[in-house]
């Protein structure tokens, strides 16, 4: 018995090979969570949106016009966010929103008045919202005041440039008239200076303003002109019915000249608004810094807009985009309120990558461990196993010689146990483990000598 002491402790002091970490084992427990997170990037990835391009293009109007000068505004406030904004002339509404529905124009917003025929419009436009009136001025030779547009029936009408906005409003509200092209009223196309002139020298009987055409110094020129009237809307109510792209506005007396109080009394005007028109696959954060632009632009408010009126999300002749709607809800999100755009930009689409992705990971970083840990006993516990086999088989032994055949089972269990490779803090339950193998092969020995 003596000798067996020696002999236990000397088993006892045999290495176990003791790693820090099991690199096989942790790569098999990592692997899943490793997919987890990448199966996170790519659907987090589905949901974001490319950077925003650093040029977009825009269709106007002509030089000096209304439409210009708004656009030539909207560029200065995209240079301050480093977005190139390119001004492409046209004749107005009606050429803007051709190119919008054109596919090969290379065109990504315009501005478009509203009540254009919906022949010239696409499903894939959408709307940024309503900038601001443009009011139809009608003005007539009469010397008795007319409240009928059906009053103008064989008149000589100017009724604005051809594809114009003014004439495209001027036909519509004509024809809801009995008043058609090609009939006994004579509907001119004249142009801003040339329908100023015209009616000035008597060769028409009523102008239709719009847009450029109606700015107030010529309108006040006409309305000085013996026998000039300016037509008030009295169906005005009727008309908004019938065209939901028109508002009603109510010039107070004496708007247009003070000193000479004009117009006399109050005078209803129907108006459209001018919408912002996009495609509908215009970058989100650029569709943002749009409307951010438009409220610089046209929300402090004008004589005939209150401020904070415009722009505004009433949907007209397009729909408003969601991307527009979600902006006139909630405003800009909370990296675009701190940051400039152009740091705003990627830090926003890095949110919106790394949310989901972290929702995914955390739980599975948790839950490395755990099956790390699980790992490692599961290999001490086959171990187990295989010793308590060799136990059972002991306790049945009738043979001395069979003894030698399960001692070298276990002299093999024993060595797997040294060569496994365990992280430090697992050493106890493998010397524990060994022990129990020298314990087994004591009783093999008492047996063996019996």
């Amino acid at each position: 018995m003596s000798e067996a002491k020696p002999d236990l402790k000397a088993r006892l002091r045999l290495p176990t090979r003791l790693t820090r970490v099991s690199w096989r084992d942790l790569a098999v427990v990592g692997l899943p969570a490793l997919l987890i997170v990448v199966a996170a990037f790519a659907i987090a990835g589905r949901f974001i949106q490319p950077p925003p391009p650093s040029k977009i293009v825009m269709t106007a109007g002509a030089d000096g016009s209304m439409f210009r000068n708004y656009a030539e505004r909207y560029r200065k406030i995209l240079a301050r966010n480093r977005i190139k904004l390119e001004i492409l002339p046209s004749r107005g509404s009606v050429e803007n929103l051709k190119r919008l529905a054109d596919p090969k124009q290379a065109v990504d917003i315009g501005f478009v008045q509203g009540g254009l025929p919906a022949d010239l419009r696409s499903d894939d436009l959408v709307s940024l919202g309503s900038l601001f009136y443009e009011p139809l001025f009608v003005l007539y030779r009469s010397a008795q005041p007319i409240d009928r547009l059906s009053a103008l029936t064989g008149k000589r009408l100017a009724i604005g440039r051809e594809d114009s906005g003014g004439e495209a409003l001027a036909l519509a509200l004509l024809k809801e008239n009995q008043i058609d092209d090609g009939g006994p009223t004579a509907l001119l196309r004249l142009a801003d200076q040339d329908a100023l002139d015209a009616m000035l020298q008597h060769r028409v009987d009523a102008v239709f303003l719009t847009g450029d055409s109606a700015r107030s110094d010529q309108i006040r020129r006409l309305l000085h002109t013996p026998g000039v009237r300016l037509f008030d809307f009295v169906q005005a109510e009727a008309y908004l019915r019938r065209f939901r792209y028109l508002s009603r506005l109510d010039l107070p007396m004496g708007l247009l000249d003070l000193g000479r109080n004009l117009p006399a009394r109050p005078v209803t005007l129907v108006a459209p608004t001018v919408e912002l028109v996009a495609r509908d696959d215009l970058n989100s954060e650029l569709s943002d810094l749009l409307i951010e632009a438009a409220q610089e632009v046209h929300g402090r408010g004008s004589a005939l807009a209150r401020p904070g009126e415009f722009p505004s999300p009433v949907e007209r002749d397009f729909p408003i985009s969601d991307d527009a709607a979600r902006y006139y809800k909630s405003g800009k999100s909370f990296a675009y309120k701190h940051l400039p755009f152009w740091l705003a930009s990627p830090v926003d689409r890095l949110v919106v990558l790394l949310v989901p992705t972290l929702v995914l990971l955390l739980p599975a970083l948790r839950l490395v461990p755990t099956m790390y840990n699980w790992r490692i006993r599961t290999r001490i516990y086959r171990r187990y196993a295989q010793l308590m086999a060799v136990e059972r088989d002991s306790l049945q032994l009738q043979e001395p010689e069979r003894a030698q055949q399960i001692t070298e089972r276990l002299d093999l269990i024993e060595k797997a146990v040294i060569n496994m490779k365990l992280p430090p803090k697992f050493a106890d339950e493998a010397y524990v483990l060994r022990q129990y193998i020298d314990f087994v092969r004591a009783r093999l020995k008492s047996v063996a000598t019996a």
